[in-house]
């Protein structure tokens, strides 16, 4: 008896060919550029969100990025002296707000260990006061460390703070996990924060103005009355930097004949904004 084999459905033969369609148009990036233009191509269509994406970017660019290029620089670092007093280490964690400290023997060079600001919570000041009792163990790491092969020992040894070291052996700076984690989601900012595309001039509520620390010194003299010179430092930041030979702390007000700049908001490496008295006689500097 003779058989005849059923016709292949209609509608299984079309699946079928979609999928090799598929198979064809759709295939594994082979190298970054083709990730990113995926992850962009997901974003236009709606299957990322934009935080999203500006997250994973960031992820795949720590792998590109080294521990020197956002580390803090060795002569900005926050340290403290392995002789310093109970009281001076005090002053110097209020000072600066800092949670770890760099402990030194004398120079940047010879580190002894890190201080946790926290620990001295435990120091009754009745006891002898000995700053190697409370010193922890440092975590040594060359300049050329990857960002995302750092943040796996972070976590891992669950240290916060690294010394960052050249190719000499010295000293080249220190890098936090908060370093870390901003070149992968962003600056966390607050509320004083300009809109990116907004002016770098604008009045605050307090009547003072905000002053982006960018703010070319030709435009803050235009908009102040003031005179300062811009053939050494082109932004109001630089000028600070160079007043003072340091980065600002907040709150900290730095007067520059007869200008009084308040810092509003700094970090360990750069000034971001700054309060500034108008002139008597102003309105809106811009």
């Amino acid at each position: 008896m003779a058989t005849t084999t059923p016709p292949a459905s209609k509608t299984g033969a079309t699946a079928g060919f979609l999928e090799r369609l598929s198979s064809l148009l759709v295939r594994e990036p082979e190298d970054r550029a083709q990730l990113m233009a995926l992850l962009q191509s997901a974003h236009q269509r709606k299957l990322l969100d934009a935080d999203t994406l500006s997250i994973i970017e960031g992820a795949l660019a720590a792998s590109q990025i080294t521990a020197h290029e956002v580390m803090v620089p060795r002569p900005l670092m926050e340290v403290i002296d392995v002789r310093d007093s109970f009281d001076t280490v005090i002053a110097q964690v209020n000072r600066t707000a800092h949670s770890r400290f760099p402990v030194i023997d004398g120079n940047r060079d010879t580190i002894l260990g890190i201080l946790l600001a926290k620990d001295l919570l435990r120091v009754h000041r009745d006891d002898a006061f000995t700053l190697r009792d409370w010193v922890r163990p440092a975590v040594f790491i060359p300049e050329f460390k990857r960002l995302d092969g750092l943040l796996r020992e972070f976590r891992v040894s669950r240290n916060h703070m690294a010394m960052v070291i050249d190719e000499y052996a010295g000293i080249a700076g220190l890098i936090t996990i908060e370093d870390v984690l901003e070149q992968i989601v962003g600056e966390i900012e607050d509320e004083y924060d300009f809109d990116e595309a907004g002016g770098n001039i604008e009045l605050d509520p307090s009547g003072l103005y905000r002053v982006k620390a960018q703010t070319a010194v030709a435009d803050f003299n235009a908009a102040f009355g003031t005179r300062f010179s811009d053939d050494r430092c082109a932004t109001v930041g630089g000028l600070i930097l160079r007043e003072i030979g340091r980065v600002p702390l907040f709150n900290e007000t730095i007067a520059i004949d007869g200008t009084d700049f308040q810092v509003l908001r700094a970090d360990g490496r750069r000034i971001y904004t700054l309060l500034v008295a108008g002139p008597p006689d102003a309105g809106d500097p811009q």
